[in-house]
């Protein structure tokens, strides 16, 4: 209601360890986690319904609740899932109406990014993975990414900024990405205005990737204005 119908419900099934220690929360394994969140989507889908609902799961009970205001956006606003493993994923291509395409986490104190999902093969291979799951719907699902890999670099030499981003994540994960698999990553935005539109363009084609997170608004404004109508 307060936002006119533009509400996204965005959800996940918590990865963070360090978080979960800090709040007093157990973390439990990667099926619980993903079991509760599946019983959460449920449960908000319907507490968002007309009339009562009732439920009863491993993790959540709810008994006759006719939950209100109801949302304007019928029958619920669009679910934002996003994860880099095949689990959740599945899940969201059978929940979700928008996707996050994420990488995949190595859990430790803290949890780092494996590298190697970040890559466009990667991305491929989670995309199968949706489809498969999604079925008929597929077409129906918004494909989201965001810069994982790193700020977004506005530069005119890109290769340079992209073989300082490889050597950081060979420092960080001991992987080793070539400039090639750095600058053609979903996951990593550098290059200047022309590269970057042509690159949120290429995404949209190649993926169809249509949504994007980004972490520098001002940075990304012309690319913003060149993509505005295409």
């Amino acid at each position: 209601m307060l936002s006119g119908g533009r509400l996204e419900i965005g959800l996940g099934a918590g990865w963070n360890k360090p978080v979960h220690d800090a709040i007093g929360i157990p973390f439990e394994p990667a099926g619980v986690r993903v079991r509760r969140l599946a019983e959460a989507i449920t449960v908000l889908k319907g507490c968002f319904a007309e009339g009562p609902f009732s439920f009863s799961g491993e993790h959540y009970a709810i008994t006759g609740h006719d939950a209100a205001p109801k949302p304007a956006q019928r029958p619920h606003p669009p679910v934002f899932l996003g994860g880099g493993g095949k689990r959740l994923l599945t899940l969201a291509a059978r929940e979700a109406q928008i996707i996050g395409l994420a990488p995949r986490l190595v859990q430790g104190d803290p949890p780092r990014v494996d590298a190697r999902s970040l890559t466009a093969a990667a991305t491929g291979e989670k995309i199968r993975w949706i489809r498969e799951a999604a079925g008929d719907r597929f077409g129906e699902l918004e494909l989201n990414t965001y810069p994982t890999g790193g700020p977004t670099v506005i530069t005119s030499n890109a290769r340079a900024e992209a073989r300082r981003r490889a050597d950081r994540i060979r420092a960080q994960t001991g992987v080793e990405l070539t400039v090639d698999e750095i600058l053609d990553s979903p996951h990593v935005f550098i290059g200047s205005v022309k590269d970057l539109t042509r690159k949120f363009a290429d995404l949209r084609e190649r993926f169809g990737i249509s949504s994007f997170l980004i972490d520098d608004l001002d940075a990304l404004a012309p690319v913003v204005e060149e993509l505005t109508g295409r």
